[in-house]
């Protein structure tokens, strides 16, 4: 099959693993540079080229794009789908999976935990709004945060109301969530493929900081989850449409409670912590759901 991993750096771990996993089952797999490519949309003739380069002789795309390219990035990944090319992820479920507060709501909908969650415009009735959430410590969250930037716990119902007024008066598009204090600085991250869990690892924070991002010098470990944790998981991913995702969730008294899904997790953290060969997991699901193209298949120079 000829599969395109569309990333912006091919020396990454993620990118590599997965053009690895699928030359090791005799696939043609090349990385891409999103942001090269261009779109031409024609009465029945769509097309993407890239570097003067048609690239319509694909079987299929594995999106590996990040949060803050998502606008471009899925253009792209949906001119693909416009071709019938298979993508590992829909543009429209990674569109979803990007809204904080959209892909809240669709959870919320779906029936799975969740902390409470406040979503306001203003500050205009401010101890209401901290009160809707079980009131001090809580989280307040940027709605275009990643990997933990953005995200401040507060302590006090003083410190709540000053942080509050202070991204309103920046315009800032905030959430603010209950603080789940069982859950200490550790989350767990489930990794979905194709409807079923195929690694999860507990996600440990630095000493005084209650996030648990490795990319902010967290620690992983491999973790057996409970069957509910694998149902959450799993109906997570579905409720957004994502074949391939990251499950972010906490161990709380009343149950496992979503953080968020991830469109496009990191494989290190999970092939490290859980010894498997996650990316080749990733292959097999698109050998099983891809049609295959006919006709000459050209590899694509990069």
């Amino acid at each position: 099959m000829k599969i395109i991993v569309l990333s912006r750096n091919k020396k990454l771990y993620s990118t590599r693993r997965l053009v690895e996993a699928g030359n090791a089952r005799g696939h043609d797999v090349d990385v891409i540079d999103f942001l090269k490519c261009y779109v031409v949309i024609e009465k029945h003739k769509p097309f993407v080229h890239y570097k003067g380069r048609d690239l319509s002789r694909v079987d299929a795309v594995i999106p590996r794009i990040g949060a803050s390219r998502s606008f471009y990035g899925t253009a792209v990944v949906r001119q693909f789908e416009m071709m019938n090319v298979f993508t590992a992820n829909e543009s429209q479920a990674i569109v979803r999976s990007r809204d904080k507060l959209r892909s809240m709501q669709i959870l919320s909908r779906s029936g799975v935990g969740m902390p409470v969650t406040a979503f306001a415009s203003d500050a205009s009735d401010i101890d209401d709004l901290i009160s809707s959430v079980g009131g001090a410590p809580l989280v307040i969250k940027l709605l275009e945060g990643t990997q933990g930037i953005g995200v401040v716990l507060v302590d006090t119902q003083k410190a709540a109301k000053s942080v509050l007024e202070a991204f309103y008066g920046l315009r800032a598009n905030i959430l603010m969530q209950e603080f789940i204090r069982e859950a200490g600085s550790s989350d767990i991250r489930a990794f979905v493929v194709d409807g079923k869990v195929v690694g999860a690892m507990c996600r440990q924070g630095l000493e005084g900081d209650f996030r648990s991002n490795l990319h902010r010098g967290g620690s992983a470990t491999l973790i057996k989850l409970s069957k509910e944790e694998r149902v959450t998981a799993v109906t997570a991913a579905k409720a957004l449409g994502l074949s391939v995702a990251g499950v972010d969730m906490l161990q709380s008294e009343r149950g496992p409670l979503i953080m968020e899904v991830n469109s496009s997790p990191g494989l290190e953290g999970i092939e490290g912590a859980t010894g498997r060969d996650v990316a080749g997991a990733i292959i097999e699901y698109i050998e099983r759901n891809a049609p295959r193209k006919r006709g000459r298949r050209d590899r694509i120079r990069v």
